[in-house]
């Protein structure tokens, strides 16, 4: 990954403050280390008219593997070599975000102990990225940095340069030119904008990120025309984090017009009058009640069939009655979400050799999953096609035959309780049904007869009297005498 800033001045006010501002001399060439790589500055051109800092990113992508898959730590799998060939070292992405923001730190706080007033001084700055990550196009490009003063130049990179007919990948060379801005703005835009048109981090995104990204969008993000897909995008498209930091911009914004603090603003309520407790929502209660049938049923090694982003694998993790969880999923973004989210690549030993990220579908045989104690299909039959669910009824069911199954799906009478779910819809855009408590009951005693099982059916989340639970849960139990006996 490679990007360049450079600014021009004169004799009296020389282009090489820029070192001043940056903390890096001019004259010499340094490395940082860096967990997934070696970050190089440099300037190419160096005099009092003109001054060019490189910062050059070398990414090591085996480092970055082991990171996550590393010996005994259990990290999500990648498709054949895609973790090795990748855009990684050459497309500018949050890996150079990051960098930026930690061999410039100071620069993008805006200090300089050496010349305190340079910080504070706009300068002509021109900024280049030769490779950019552009979901969008140059079209977003250009509604991201315009609005901030930006002149902008994105031209589209062709995926062959000898075969035109492919047509643009979905890179951009980037160039960004102002002629009275402060470095610490510009850096501050790159870091929050740079990920943002990548639409990816290459980490977990946690609460912290919602700090991070009103610290570096502090006096242009709250009126940004673009606030909330930027904010999206940054937070990884995760609604909780994204309404948090949408509501703390709004309270800037409305301080900023009001001429007033924002802890005047946000005074509407006394802390101590907030004396009614929230309502547990009910994906905690679905894992509650998964654990708890698991715990009943006596299960040591679980599967968790359809895991998506490790929430339920992360639960069974903090209960040491667990010694061994798998979660298998098909999708491999799924997969990497989860590995961060258990931190696979800094956990413990001991507790790593508990768990294991699979890739696989469940519409196919797997001999991996078999000698399980229990299996648990939570909200995933429902987002089959109908006809896919007798493949998905023998994979589990019948090959693999774990001693307990569990399986939990919305149950669609509940629906009209949801104030906020127009009449007729299904809860979530990807459902392929939603059934009634009779038709789930009826599809699995079929299954528990065809192959041996009893099944037992809980209600998960508040029981309406008369259109019964949000989630409903099925238990599976081997009955079959010889296999029970065995498993």
């Amino acid at each position: 990954m490679f990007l360049t800033i450079t600014t021009t001045g004169t004799l009296e006010r020389p282009a090489t403050d820029l070192g001043f501002l940056l903390h890096k001399h001019p004259e010499k060439a340094q490395a940082f280390s860096t967990s997934y790589g070696t970050a190089h500055v440099l300037y190419p051109e160096a005099d009092a008219e003109r001054c060019t800092a490189a910062l050059l990113l070398e990414v090591d992508a085996v480092a970055l593997v082991r990171r996550g898959k590393g010996k005994g730590r259990g990290g999500a799998p990648d498709a054949a070599l895609a973790q090795y060939v990748n855009d990684r070292p050459y497309a500018a992405s949050s890996l150079l975000a990051v960098a930026l923001s930690g061999v410039f730190s100071s620069a993008m706080k805006g200090v300089c102990n050496a010349r305190p007033e340079l910080p504070a001084e706009p300068r002509p700055l021109r900024i280049e990225v030769p490779a950019l990550p552009a979901r969008g196009g140059p079209a977003l490009v250009r509604q991201l940095f315009e609005p901030l003063g930006w002149t902008v130049t994105a031209e589209p990179v062709p995926l062959d340069t000898e075969f035109p007919q492919w047509g643009d990948s979905r890179y951009v060379r980037l160039e960004l030119e102002s002629a009275d801005r402060t470095l610490a703005e510009a850096l501050r835009h790159l870091y929050v904008l740079l990920p943002v048109l990548d639409d990816a981090k290459h980490y977990w995104v946690s609460s912290d990120e919602v700090d991070k990204l009103l610290r570096a969008g502090e006096g242009w993000l709250p009126g940004h025309p673009e606030q909330k897909l930027i904010t999206s995008r940054y937070l990884s498209r995760r609604w909780s984090l994204t309404r948090q930091a949408t509501e703390r911009l709004e309270l800037v914004r409305l301080a900023e017009a009001d001429d007033s603090a924002v802890e005047e603003i946000d005074n509407a309520v006394e802390a101590e009058t907030e004396t009614e407790e929230r309502p547990t929502p009910l994906a905690v209660q679905r894992r509650e009640a998964i654990t708890a049938a698991l715990k009943a049923s006596g299960a040591a090694r679980v599967l968790d069939l359809g895991c998506g982003q490790g929430q339920l694998v992360q639960a069974l993790l903090e209960d040491p009655a667990f010694t061994e969880i798998v979660g298998l999923d098909v999708s491999m973004r799924a997969l990497t979400i989860a590995s961060r989210r258990l931190k696979l690549d800094r956990m413990g030993e001991r507790q790593a050799a508990r768990v294991k990220l699979l890739q696989g579908s469940l519409a196919y045989t797997d001999n991996r999953l078999k000698g399980y104690d229990a299996a648990v299909l939570s909200e995933v039959i429902e987002h089959l096609d109908l006809p896919r669910l007798p493949a998905l009824e023998y994979a589990v069911f019948g090959a693999a035959r774990p001693r307990t199954v569990l399986v939990t799906t919305p149950n669609v009478e509940y629906n009209v309780r949801w104030e906020s779910l127009p009449a007729g819809h299904v809860r979530h855009g990807d459902h392929r049904f939603e059934w009634t408590r009779a038709e789930f009951r009826a599809w699995a005693e079929a299954v528990a007869e065809r192959h041996g099982y009893g099944a037992e059916f809980l209600p998960v989340g508040p029981d309406d009297p008369e259109v019964g639970p949000p989630t409903q849960m099925a238990v599976f139990t081997l009955t079959t005498p010889k296999e029970a006996k065995a498993a």
